[in-house]
């Protein structure tokens, strides 16, 4: 019996489409198991593509517009090798998949075609719950990526990374620049964020971001409120990289001056950190209309000046010789021109300005009090633009071009003063032969070599010459270099290398054409040199780690004195020179432990070593420093160690978040500091000279501890902090009545060491948009200094703590700005400061049939408050993009009230009798107009 079985036509097919695909499948096995060897040098990716086409008669089916992303060339060998591992290793670096089908290589870029969906594609678990929304696991493979350059587009979408068929991720990091659309400039402090808020980053001050973000399709939006808003679809793969741009927002005044960080002042674990906005100085009214950013520092809590018109700063009860200040990681030793009106710096170079007065970030060392870290701008690599100012008594440019296009830029700033001609147009005789000039400059050069390493250069020069008499003319200058390599090792992990000179000097010229026997040519000379080698690695989103290295070199010329012409009669004085090197290495880390709680947490030691040819005294232990006490003298050769001091200087700042927009901070900073400013005036002078600490001076240090709470009102814009301090201060400088500072080879018998304490409680409000918004800012501190010692020539005051110069208990800042429209607007400054300590003469007494003045204890008085408005009207130009450039008028009245503000009270004896007197810098006020431009 025969069994015959019978198939039905559809039964037929599928046998036949089975049979098809298996054998198909062989073919594809056998022809992915073909070896081939290929040799590519020096050719692009396209050519290689086009090598391998021709060998193995392969057809491949690509965009050409992908390669143009791929211009380096490819140097590679491949022997007996599968054409799969060829192109994954071709594609290795690069956005491009493939899939292999017959003899056609299909490429897409990032995305993967698939021979089946793969497991979880839908991701369709069986306890899902009902109504949850779908997790995307795949990815569409014909997505049109945006290329019409409309950064604003939300429609467009941006391909991120490369599919991979056995990736695991979930999350994937995006990085990359954010730049200026105009000037190719990188933008700090835009905040890039999902529209969810589930994801958030801010850009640094290289405009470098990185956030954390879900595979598949994602939105993502920037935010600064001085750029319109980008919005951008993101398509992710992998880990990638994303630069954004962003177009200036030319419809809203920049009028806001301290940054707005809104989130970050809440968010981050520093207290006493405050940034300021360069943009908005131009609102603000100060003397004779020039910009400047160390004078709106003062307006901040914690920040004060001894007077109006004075250089130097004090920081949180800190000497002026205790802050750090840095212009593109070079010291500047004397920021101020003409005697504190002017600051040093162009502000039209000024690319941003970080002051810290407390958690001070262990990278910094060497200074006690606080750290001024002001960055210059970078130039445009895009094309011509600069900006420029012209004011009654100064004016400035700042010029930056593309040198490379993209890649290289070169940023010059200038500027001078013309007020020579003021002072000779004077009717007061004694002023038309006075002279006062001042100019400075600055030269930056950046290039990106490539996308892990880029340079930046600055060089910066200032001088100053000023005479109150025919036959002296007083000259001081500045001069820095810096040089900086940024290299990214990786997405993670970051380091710097930093090359810096800095110089400050002063020379006095005195010719007395009467009295020649009398004339001189006296200077000063400080130069230090340094390198530092700092690195930045994100260990995970819980650790962002700091390490670093650095070192510099001192080297001074305490002064010289030469005389001048053949009838002088003067001695010829030359002070011995002084030596030291300063080391620090430091390791911190920023470890969020949790939502709420976030520490920053670092340790620097710093090691210091006075170095010959020097002579030292020694002098007897329980005695005083005086010539009669001096038991040997110490001969030291050259580079030989002197005297070696070091310190470990823990620093440790806290945040927890009590609400998602109220946060509590405390920190506590140690610090050391072993180069000393010797100044026998209140306010720093140009003639001041620094001490190098050596075998019988010891440096200072300060131990400080704050506290803060910091309180964001979203709805109102609105941002408000409350900060405490406390701090102490050991072998703090100062000098005896009467003391020689200048040319003095034994100065360590001039001075007084001793103690300092000082507390404070520093508050802050400040409104940062709509037609009013500033701050307002008030401080209640006090500093005291204790000179004791155990001999009755060392003490001062009993030994007792008393009232430093710059105590001023309470100090009241007031900046607002209110626009009428987006052209127009009104800004005030009012500042109340309580008055400084002075000493009195309380009475007279007779010794040995002479006449003596008794004074009372050392700053028991005070001269009377201080208290000024300003008043300024701004008049933007219009607002055509189209136009040769933009204007801003600034119309201010300085000491609007004309109060007579005393700077100083000194004491004449008169026919027998004591008359105080005070001087005054501004007693009326003074109306300015000011015209800036920008192209």
């Amino acid at each position: 019996m025969q069994l015959k079985t019978t198939l039905s036509n559809p039964m037929k097919k599928i046998l036949i489409t089975l049979l098809v695909v298996f054998l198909h499948q062989i073919s594809i096995a056998q022809v992915k198991g073909k070896k081939y060897s290929f040799t590519f040098n020096n050719v692009s990716l396209e050519k290689a593509i086009e090598t391998i086409e021709k060998d193995s008669g392969y057809q491949f089916y690509f965009d050409k517009d992908w390669f143009k992303n791929y211009p380096d060339p490819i140097t590679a060998n491949f022997n007996d090798s599968t054409l799969e591992s060829v192109l994954n290793d071709l594609f290795q670096n690069t956005s491009l998949n493939f899939y292999m089908s017959d003899e056609k290589i299909i490429l897409t870029k990032n995305s993967v075609i698939y021979d089946k969906l793969p497991e979880n594609y839908f991701n369709t678990e069986k306890n899902k719950p009902q109504n949850s929304a779908v997790v995307f696991q795949g990815s569409p493979v014909f997505e049109k990526e945006h290329n019409d350059g409309n950064i604003e587009n939300e429609n467009t979408i941006s391909f991120v990374g490369k599919e991979n068929k056995v990736s695991t991720g979930k999350t994937f990091e995006l990085t990359g620049y954010v730049k200026d659309a105009k000037t190719g400039k990188p933008v700090a402090d835009v905040i890039i964020r999902t529209k969810n808020n589930e994801a958030t980053a801010i850009t640094d001050q290289q405009g470098f971001y990185s956030i954390k973000l879900p595979i598949g399709i994602n939105t993502i939006e920037t935010e600064n409120f001085l750029f319109r808003k980008v919005i951008r679809k993101v398509m992710m793969y992998s880990n990638g990289k994303m630069d954004l741009t962003v177009s200036e927002n030319i419809n809203q005044l920049k009028e806001v001056i301290v940054k707005g960080k809104k989130s970050e002042t809440v968010k981050s674990a520093n207290t006493g950190v405050t940034s300021i906005n360069i943009e908005g100085l131009k609102n603000i009214p100060m003397v004779l209309g020039e910009r400047d950013i160390l004078k709106v520092a003062t307006t901040i809590p914690g920040i004060k000046t001894a007077g109006e018109g004075s250089s130097g700063f004090n920081v949180r009860g800190g000497k002026t010789d205790q802050n750090l200040i840095l212009l593109d990681n070079a010291v500047i030793y004397n920021p101020a021109h003409f005697f504190g009106f002017f600051s040093a710096i162009n502000p039209f170079t000024i690319g941003s300005a970080d002051i810290y007065k407390g958690s001070i970030p262990v990278e910094f060392g060497g200074r006690l009090s606080s750290v001024f870290d002001i960055t210059t701008k970078n130039g445009n690599t895009s094309k011509l633009s600069g900006e420029g100012g012209i004011g009654p008594v100064t004016s400035n440019i700042t010029v930056s071009t593309p040198i490379v296009k993209e890649k290289s830029s070169l940023l010059i700033g200038a500027r001078a003063t013309y007020s020579d001609w003021i002072l000779k147009t004077l009717d007061e005789k004694s002023l038309k032969n006075s002279k006062a000039s001042f100019y400075d400059g600055v030269v930056k050069y950046s290039h990106k070599i490539n996308d892990n390493n880029d340079i930046e250069a600055t060089g910066y020069y200032s001088h100053d010459a000023f005479s109150v008499s025919s036959d002296s003319l007083y000259k001081y200058s500045n001069r820095l270099f810096s040089l900086k390599w940024n290299h990214a090792f990786s997405i993670k992990h970051k380091a710097a290398l930093l090359l810096s000179n800095s110089q400050y000097k002063f020379n006095i010229d005195y010719e007395n054409e009467n009295n020649m026997t009398k004339s001189f040519d006296f200077g000063y000379k400080i130069d230090e040199n340094q390198v530092q080698l700092k690195f930045n690695y994100t260990l995970n989103d819980k650790h962002k780690i700091s390490y670093g290295i650095a070192s510099k070199l001192y080297k001074i010329n305490p002064g010289y004195l030469n005389p001048i012409g053949q009838e002088s009669l003067l001695t010829p004085v030359t002070i011995e020179k002084e030596k030291a090197i300063e080391s620090g290495i430091y390791l911190s880390d920023s470890y969020k432990v949790s939502e709420k709680l976030l520490i920053n947490a670092g340790l620097r030691y710093s090691f210091y070593a006075a170095l010959g040819s020097s002579t030292q005294r020694v002098y007897q232990n329980d005695a005083p420093m005086t010539d009669a006490t001096v038991t040997e003298t110490k001969e030291f050769g050259n580079n030989k160690v002197i005297k070696t001091y070091s310190g470990f200087e823990p620093r440790i700042s806290a945040r927890f978040f009590i609400t998602e927009d109220l946060s509590v901070k405390a920190s506590y900073d140690k610090t050391y500091q072993y180069l000393h400013l010797l100044s026998s005036n209140t306010t720093q002078s140009p003639t001041d000279t620094w001490k190098l600490s050596d075998l019988n001076i010891a440096p200072q240090n300060a131990d400080q501890y704050s506290l803060g709470f910091y309180k964001n009102f979203a709805e109102k814009d609105f941002e408000v902090s409350l900060e405490g301090y406390t701090k102490r201060i050991n072998n703090i400088l100062d000098y005896r009545v009467g003391a020689e500072l200048l040319l003095n080879e034994n100065i360590e018998t001039e001075l007084l060491k001793g103690k300092g304490k000082a507390y404070g409680i520093e508050f802050l409000i400040k409104k940062q948009s709509g037609k009013l918004n500033g701050w307002l800012g008030y401080t209640y501190s006090r500093t005291f200094i204790k000179l004791d010692s155990k001999f009755d020539s060392d003490k001062v005051n009993n030994g007792d703590y008393f009232p430093a110069n710059y105590d001023k208990p309470h100090d009241l800042s007031a900046v607002l700005n209110y626009k009428f429209t987006k052209r127009y607007s009104l800004s005030t400054n009012f500042i109340y400061q309580t008055g400084r300590p002075i000493t009195y003469p309380i009475g007279k007494y007779t010794y040995g049939n002479a006449e003596y003045t008794l004074y009372s204890d050392r700053n028991k008085f005070r001269i009377p408050d201080y208290y000024r408005l300003d008043i300024g009207v701004n008049i933007e130009g219009n607002h055509k993009i189209k136009k040769l450039a933009h204007s801003f008028w600034n119309i201010s009245i300085y000491n609007v009230l004309g109060r007579n503000n005393p700077y100083s009270v000194f004491f004449v004896t008169k026919d027998g009798e004591v008359k105080a007197y005070k001087t005054s810098i501004f007693s009326v006020p003074v109306p300015t107009i000011t015209y800036n431009f920008k192209f």
